[in-house]
C-alpha cells in the first residue's frame, strides 16, 4: 500500500505515536537513526524540508562539506516495538543540500533504485525477486576485546551437537521457540516468513529464510532482520552474530541468495526441458555473474572474516560453476522448484558483512551485463557441474578469491559492469576500495591469539 502523509498522520493519531525515528545506513552497512518528538505538521516538515545530518560521522562526505539530509521513504513505515516510547519508524532518502536537493549517489537505496531502473531499460525485465536466507548463531554469553597488550575472544554456547545438526529436533534444538517469537515479531516488521530451522553447525546455528520481494524492499529488509534478531536476542540475555566464520571448525554463516526477474509479470528466465529450465536469457544472466564474481565478492563478501568462510568445505561455496546439485558452486539451480513462475538460482557466496544494497545491484548490474554481451557460462567453463567437481575437474574450473585482497584487486580490474548507467561511481568504488584496506590493514598489523600458540616460544 502506499503511504502518504494524510495516511501517516492517521497511523499516527491512531496508535498514539509519541516518537519519529529515521534509519540509514553507512557505507559500510551500519545501521544509525535519529529520534524526533512527535509535534503538529511533523510529517509535513520532514518530507519538504528533510532533518540535517553530518554525513562525516558517516563516512560518507569530508568534514569540510558534510551537510546532508534525511527524507523519510513514507513506504517504510513500521511501529518500532523495541523502543519504550510509542515510536513510528522509517527508513530515510539521502539527500543533498544543492538547490536542487538532489538524491546522494553513494545512498545505498539510491543505488538500488538506479539499478532496478536499468534492468528494465536494458531488458525489458520489469522487476528482480529475491529470497534471503538469514544464517546466524546463538551463543549464551560472548567476551572479545582487544588492546595493545591484550587480545581474546570466548563464546559459550548451549548447544553441542555430533556432527552435523540440520534440521535438528526438539529438545536439542533448544531455540525453536525463539525462532518462532522471532518469526511472529519479523512479519510486524513487514517480513514475510517462509521457514524457520536448526542450521547444519553443531553450536548453535540458525537459518530463517523469507519470501520474495523486490530489490529495494528486500535489501531494506535484510538490515530490518537484523536489527530485530539482535533487539530480540538482547531482550532474552543471548548473543548472535551473522559474522562469516564465528568458530573454528564450524560451519560458516552465509547470506544465500535467491533470485529470478519477471518481464510482463512473468518468468523472465523459464524454459521448459532446458537445463534447470532456464532459458538463453537465463544462462547469460548467470554468465555475467560468473564472469564478474571475482569482482562482486568485494561486494559479497566484503569483510577479512569472509574468506575464513569461503574455504574447500562445509558446504562452502567456492567454485566459479553453476549447476543443480552441488553446493560447492556458486550458483545453484534449486532442483525442488516446479512452479514455472519461481524458476531461480540461487547465489550462495553473499554473507551478512555486506552493505546489501550494494551487493545486489552489483549482481543485477554483472547480469546484465551478462545478456547485453551474451555470456554463455557453458562456453565460458563455468558448468554446468553436477558431479563433485572438487575431486575430479579441479584443474578446470576458478575459485572466488581466497582474501579481501585479492577481492579489492578483482574490483579494481573489473568494474565497468558496474558504472553502466552511472549506477556506481568512480568516486564510490574508490571510497569502497579504500574503506576495506583500511580494515585489512587493521588486522595485518595486530597479533593474533594464535600466533602467539605457535610462535611465542619458537
Amino acid at each position: 500500500m502506499q503511504q502518504t502523509i494524510q495516511s501517516i498522520n492517521s497511523l499516527i493519531k491512531k496508535n498514539k505515536i509519541e516518537i519519529i525515528d529515521l534509519k540509514a545506513i553507512d557505507l559500510a552497512g551500519r545501521l544509525h537513526h535519529i529520534s524526533l518528538p512527535v509535534h503538529d505538521k511533523i510529517i509535513e516538515k520532514m518530507f519538504k524540508d528533510g532533518v540535517g545530518f553530518d554525513g562525516s560521522s558517516y563516512g560518507l562526505r569530508k568534514v569540510e562539506n558534510s551537510d546532508m539530509i534525511l527524507i523519510p521513504d513514507l513506504n517504510t513505515a513500521v511501529i518500532d516495538i523495541f523502543r519504550d516510547a510509542p515510536t513510528l519508524s522509517f527508513y530515510a532518502n539521502i539527500i543533498l543540500t544543492d538547490d536542487n536537493r538532489s538524491r546522494f549517489d553513494q545512498d545505498g537505496r539510491y543505488i538500488a533504485k538506479k539499478a532496478e531502473d536499468l534492468l528494465l531499460k536494458e531488458t525489458g525485465c520489469d522487476k528482480s525477486w529475491w529470497g534471503p536466507e538469514f544464517e546466524f548463531y546463538i551463543f549464551t554469553d560472548v567476551e572479545y576485546d582487544t588492546r595493545t597488550s591484550a587480545s581474546f575472544y570466548k563464546i559459550e554456547h548451549a548447544e553441542e551437537f555430533y556432527k552435523k545438526a540440520y534440521h535438528a529436533a526438539n529438545p536439542f534444538d533448544i531455540y525453536d521457540d525463539f525462532r518462532d517469537e522471532a518469526c511472529k515479531i519479523l512479519s510486524k516488521y513487514g517480513l514475510k516468513i517462509k521457514y524457520h530451522h536448526h542450521e547444519v553447525g553443531e553450536r548453535g546455528q540458525q537459518e530463517i529464510e523469507t519470501y520474495f520481494s523486490d530489490l529495494l524492499t528486500t535489501a531494506d529488509n535484510i538490515i530490518t532482520a537484523k536489527y530485530v534478531l539482535f533487539n530480540f536476542a538482547r531482550q532474552k540475555n543471548l548473543y548472535i552474530t551473522f559474522m562469516p566464520k564465528p568458530m573454528y571448525q564450524q560451519a560458516g554463516n552465509g547470506l544465500h541468495l535467491h533470485l529470478y526477474l519477471t518481464k510482463n509479470g512473468k518468468n523472465a528466465f523459464y524454459k521448459k526441458g532446458e537445463y534447470g529450465n532456464f532459458n538463453e536469457f537465463g544462462r547469460y544472466f548467470i554468465g555475467g555473474m560468473l564472469k564478474h564474481a571475482a569482482a562482486l565478492s568485494a561486494f559479497s563478501n566484503p569483510s577479512t572474516n569472509s574468506y575464513k568462510r569461503l574455504v574447500p568445505g562445509f558446504e562452502a561455496p567456492v567454485a566459479l560453476t553453476y549447476g543443480m546439485g552441488n553446493r560447492a558452486s556458486a550458483i545453484r539451480i534449486p532442483k525442488y522448484v516446479k512452479n514455472p513462475d519461481e524458476t531461480r538460482f540461487e547465489y550462495r557466496p553473499p554473507d551478512a558483512t555486506m552493505n546489501p544494497y550494494f551487493c545486489m545491484s552489483a549482481m543485477i548490474l554483472a547480469g546484465i551485463d551478462g545478456v547485453k554481451n551474451k555470456i554463455d557460462p557453458i562456453k565460458e567453463g563455468f558448468g554446468p557441474y553436477d558431479k563433485n567437481f572438487l575431486e575430479d575437474d579441479i584443474h578446470k574450473i576458478k575459485l572466488l578469491p581466497r582474501n579481501l585482497d585479492e577481492a579489492l584487486d578483482a574490483l579494481e580490474n573489473d568494474n565497468d559492469f558496474l558504472k553502466r548507467g552511472n549506477v556506481f561511481t568512480d568516486e564510490l568504488l574508490q571510497q569502497w576500495i579504500n574503506l576495506k584496506h583500511e580494515e585489512i590493514n587493521s588486522i595485518n598489523t595486530m597479533p593474533h591469539p594464535f600466533e602467539f600458540k605457535m610462535y611465542f616460544n619458537l
